[in-house]
């Protein structure tokens, strides 16, 4: 789940920096078409048999399709809201997610989570809110668009859970790409195209290869835990978008920041140490 979130946030920065030249659809496109291109080849040089005729079969399972299309639209619509606001705003709202899970599994799978672990998760949202310190002309329009993202994402996890063990990692993770890219490049058809440089090209090559990686991270991670253990891990997306922007934009943190940090940092190992003990999570 690190990983991933590290994956994610690198990709997001790319992205930001090239939505200043490209439409927003043309850009999701040609990256989304990089990606499935590179997971294409990665498949070939390492097992092809993950797509055989068994292989398709499965990328076309209910619950499958279901994943992909719900990361897909999510993906639109958290960009969309990206490249109109700050990355560590952005992030911190994404940085949500683990909550909209717990809620949204007592709310439609029956998942109890003990109140001992919603304080530790309430005490790592208070440390993104830390890092980032949002001001009121941070959350604009753009903010409650990225909020309904972040649900997407939280429900698209969620799907995880039906998804048969023996369906292969790789295959869902094509899929996933494979539905943002058209959902994307239909949305494109309707909008101007700009020229694209070398430079835009490579940008967005090394941004597809970021999401590529992310997508196979997240999904590896939401298949071998429990949620509500990795979910606090992806708060080390938002360290690497205040390390970005130190690095992008020169924006060294406050003392506040810091603090915020460690508790973020704080709350995901104690989550994980409570995750050892039996009144962690239960199903009614």
């Amino acid at each position: 789940m690190s990983a991933g979130m590290v994956c994610f946030v690198l990709n997001d920065t790319l992205v930001k920096f090239v939505s200043d030249d490209l439409p927003a659809s043309q850009l999701i496109f040609l990256r989304g078409v990089l990606a499935v291109l590179g997971l294409l080849l990665l498949v070939y040089a390492t097992d092809r048999r993950q797509f055989s005729r068994a292989g398709l079969l499965h990328m076309v399972d209910k619950w499958v399709v279901l994943r992909s299309m719900l990361d897909g639209v999510a993906s639109l619509v958290y960009l969309s809201a990206l490249f109109h606001m700050p990355l560590g705003n952005a992030t911190a709202i994404n940085m949500s997610t683990p909550l909209l899970i717990a809620l949204l599994s007592g709310l439609l799978m029956g998942v109890h989570v003990s109140a001992r672990n919603w304080l530790i998760i309430g005490l790592g949202f208070v440390g993104v809110l830390m890092v980032v310190q949002p001001q009121a002309d941070g959350f604009n329009a753009w903010a409650w668009v990225a909020l309904a993202g972040t649900v997407l994402h939280a429900l698209r996890d969620l799907s995880m859970r039906f998804i048969a063990p023996e369906v292969p990692s790789m295959v869902i993770t094509v899929g996933t790409a494979l539905a943002a890219t058209v959902l994307s490049g239909v949305w494109s058809i309707f909008t101007p195209w700009q020229a694209v440089s070398a430079t835009h090209w490579g940008m967005m090559a090394a941004a597809a290869v970021f999401l590529s990686c992310g997508y196979f991270f997240l999904i590896k991670a939401t298949r071998m835990a429990d949620m509500s253990v990795v979910a606090p891990f992806r708060y080390i997306g938002l360290l690497t978008a205040v390390l970005a922007g130190y690095v992008i934009w020169d924006d060294m943190p406050n003392p506040l920041a810091w603090c915020g940090m460690l508790l973020l940092v704080g709350a995901g190992i104690l989550m994980l140490r409570l995750h050892r003990q039996p009144d962690y999570v239960s199903e009614h």
